[in-house]
């Protein structure tokens, strides 16, 4: 027989709960930063032993990427990028209803989400703008990494340029002028990467329209043949005689 502890025992104070999981070196970044930024540290997740995301405010973009090479050893540069939150206002096959919000079309807002939803989520360490800059650093040594995220405003963003901390940022930064419309202060070659030099618009914005799915079908969603035999054979004989009428 098994034998239950009663609820006093069970709730007794000597009794001993699992420590929560920690992690020192990431836990010591988040410490790092919120000693350096203050208030410009607007949200930070640890997951133990996995990895760490921070949210800043788009003032202090250049002082985290300073604070992170100079105080935290993180010396290599990965990558910068942005996303754009708001839910196409297409649909997932450009005709689709499911999609839309109905607080979309103005952009200015993230937390509107799809159609029969409260809110839009925007990943981990939160985010409050359509436009959100995230980038990544690693420490070589000790083998410990952190993503970087920036809420930025308005329908043509913009924000100081990290190449003077990083300069393999040059390229990443083009990019993200040229398909997401945001602008890099201080940057010194702004220019298309892939695009013709008169191109219109930014492919990568979720209102971006994208005109050659309205005459060609989205991959996969095709007619479908019938099958030899059955009822197609009838609908050729009904077909024939009706030729032959």
């Amino acid at each position: 027989m098994i034998q239950l502890s009663s609820p006093d025992t069970a709730s007794s104070p000597d009794t001993e709960l699992p420590d929560a999981p920690t992690d020192a070196p990431r836990d010591a970044l988040v410490a790092a930063l919120a000693d350096a930024l203050g208030s410009n540290l607007v949200e930070s997740h640890v997951e133990p032993g996995v990895d760490v995301w921070v949210r800043v405010t788009a003032e202090a973009w250049v002082e985290t990427a300073t604070v992170l090479r100079d105080r935290c050893a993180m010396t290599y540069f990965n990558f910068l990028s942005a996303v754009d939150w708001m839910p196409s206002p297409y649909g997932r096959d450009m005709d689709a209803q499911v999609d839309l919000s109905p607080d979309a079309s103005d952009g200015s807002d993230a937390t509107a989400g799809a159609a029969g939803s409260d809110a839009f989520e925007t990943g981990v360490a939160g985010g409050e703008t359509r436009f959100q800059l995230l980038a990544r650093v690693h420490d070589p040594v000790g083998h410990v990494g952190i993503t970087i995220k920036a809420d930025l405003t308005g329908d043509r963003p913009e924000v100081d340029s990290w190449i003077g901390v990083y300069p393999g940022a040059d390229w990443h930064e083009r990019e993200a002028w040229e398909m997401f419309g945001i602008s890099f202060r201080n940057h010194p070659n702004q220019v298309h990467l892939y695009l013709p030099s008169h191109f219109e618009g930014n492919p990568l914005r979720k209102d971006y329209p994208l005109l050659a799915r309205r005459v060609k079908p989205w991959p996969g969603i095709v007619d479908v043949e019938l099958m030899p035999g059955g009822d197609d054979e009838a609908d050729g004989a009904e077909a024939e005689a009706g030729e032959a009428s």
